[in-house]
């Protein structure tokens, strides 16, 4: 593996002054949708103006658009909080060591609609289970549903979580890989034939190619959950990703920045952003080269030029 650290991003600053932002999707008009956990709200960015159009309650971690005025969000049903620096909130209390908030019942995937505010919880379980923090999300192009459950932290132990899938009708939800630890973001390869998975505690990128829409195809041999394969481990903690036009996979690293990984794993570079928790990152533009970041301890969400094209994702449905 090999490592280049590359200078700083420069980068406009589109909102700030919110809470722990993440789960940026740019629209083809230009516009940003995000969430706040902290605040437990869904935000739209547009012309400089941050609007609040929806308060869903828990913690909304992962947005994916559904059509152009409904969104999926995972919600991780709230954090315990803690400070690390004047008006610097963090999801973990740093003298118990946890950030399961008191009287925690678990999380959920919900719908959003965003012209209305209008929530509809879709999914709190699996096979029974509740899920512990529902963090990241992707449709495929058959309109299924990608998404991880990052779980939650305690004194003395973590939750063992996993990758999950939802068929276009919405009906049920399968758990496709079990367990992982802290599983975080979620992406699609540009082909659609490989699903992809970052551990927040191991500095893990998971990958597992798929023979059709939520089919996984376990490496012959494999004792990696679900079969897959480790791309890369890296020392860096991996929050959310998206994904570039010629495959390389795109991390926010926390306190380092964002982290584009080869599909190989054999180059991994590295763009720092000082100063803060770099969470997300998304893809707009006409070229693709307009990249949206979240900067979650200081609440802000601000673009930069990318060095390459990235994917676009638009809404699942017309």
């Amino acid at each position: 593996m090999k490592i280049t650290v590359h200078e700083p991003l420069e980068f406009e600053v589109l909102a700030e002054g919110q809470g722990f932002t993440e789960g940026p999707v740019v629209c083809a008009d230009g516009t940003v949708y995000a969430v706040d956990i902290d605040g437990a709200r869904i935000l739209h960015v547009t012309d400089g103006v941050t609007t609040v159009v929806a308060t869903p309650g828990g913690g909304p971690n992962g947005l994916a658009l559904e059509t152009p005025t409904t969104a999926i969000v995972a919600n991780n049903g709230g954090f315990r909080w803690g400070e690390l620096g004047p008006g610097m909130r963090f999801p973990v209390d740093w003298e118990t060591h946890s950030n399961e908030p008191d009287g925690f019942a678990g999380g959920w995937i919900e719908r959003v609609d965003l012209s209305s505010g209008d929530v509809t919880v879709l999914h709190r379980t699996c096979e029974g289970r509740p899920f512990r923090g529902p963090n990241d999300l992707v449709f495929d192009e058959a309109g299924g549903l990608w998404f991880t459950d990052h779980g939650k932290m305690r004194h003395d132990d973590v939750d063992r979580c996993g990758l999950y899938y939802v068929p276009p009708d919405g009906s049920t939800v399968r758990q496709v890989a079990y367990p992982l630890l802290g599983p975080n973001g979620v992406g699609l390869s540009p082909d659609g034939r490989r699903v992809y998975a970052a551990e927040t505690h191991t500095g893990r990128l998971w990958a597992w190619d798929l023979a059709g829409p939520g089919e996984v195809v376990p490496v012959a041999g494999s004792l990696a959950p679900g079969g897959g394969v480790c791309v890369v481990a890296t020392p860096f903690a991996f929050d959310s990703l998206a994904v570039e036009e010629d495959g390389r996979v795109v991390v926010g690293a926390l306190p380092d920045g964002l982290v584009a990984v080869t599909p190989d794993g054999a180059e991994v570079d590295v763009y720092p952003v000082p100063g803060d928790a770099t969470t997300n990152i998304a893809f707009g533009g006409a070229d693709g080269r307009r990249a949206v970041v979240t900067l979650s301890l200081t609440g802000r969400i601000v673009e930069t030029s990318w060095p390459r094209p990235g994917l676009v994702v638009g809404p699942a449905r017309p």
